[in-house]
C-alpha cells in the first residue's frame, strides 16, 4: 500500500515545495499588508497633527479672555 508521495510509515513533514508555496504565500501578503500599514501611520499622523493645531487654537483663544 503506498502512501501520499511513497513516503514511508514513519516519515513525517513537509516537501520542499509545499514550504516554498508558504514562504511565497507569505510575501504575497506582506507585500500587501506593508504599504497599508504605512499609509495607516501616516494619516494616524496627519489627525494627530490636526488635533494638536485644535488644541493649540482653543489654549490661544481661552488666554485672550
Amino acid at each position: 500500500m503506498t502512501t501520499k508521495l511513497n513516503r514511508k510509515k514513519g516519515e513525517k513533514g513537509f516537501t520542499l515545495i509545499e514550504l516554498m508555496i508558504v514562504v511565497a504565500i507569505i510575501g504575497i501578503l506582506a507585500s500587501i499588508a506593508i504599504p497599508q500599514f504605512s499609509d495607516f501611520r501616516s494619516r494616524a499622523n496627519d489627525g494627530a497633527a490636526t488635533a494638536d493645531a485644535r488644541n493649540i487654537v482653543t489654549a490661544l483663544t481661552a488666554l485672550q479672555k
